[in-house]
C-alpha cells in the first residue's frame, strides 16, 4: 500500500470519526450551555444539576443515532478497509 492509499484512508477514517461523533457532542453542548444558563439566571450551583441532564441527553442522542453511526462505520468498512486489506 502507498502512502497516498494509507493518508487517504486515514483521513476518511478521520472524518467519519466527527461525523459520528457530531451529534452527541452538540447535544452535550447545547444541554451545557442551556443548564448553566439556567444556573447563572437562579443562582443555583448544584454540581448533579449539570451532570445528570446532560447524561441524559447524551444517552437519548446516542440511542436515536446508533443506526446511523452503525451504517457509516458498516459502509466505511465494507468500502474502503477491507479491499484495502483483501488487495494486501
Amino acid at each position: 500500500m502507498d502512502e497516498i492509499a494509507f493518508y487517504d484512508t486515514l483521513r476518511q477514517g478521520l472524518w467519519i470519526a466527527v461525523e459520528i461523533a457530531t451529534p452527541i457532542l452538540a447535544v452535550a453542548l447545547v444541554t451545557g450551555l442551556a443548564i448553566g444558563l439556567f444556573q447563572a439566571l437562579t443562582s443555583i450551583q448544584e454540581m448533579t444539576l449539570t451532570f445528570v441532564p446532560k447524561l441524559a441527553a447524551i444517552v437519548a442522542v446516542f440511542w436515536l443515532s446508533m443506526n446511523f453511526m452503525a451504517e457509516s462505520l458498516t459502509s466505511f468498512f465494507a468500502t474502503h478497509l477491507i479491499p484495502l486489506i483483501e488487495a494486501l
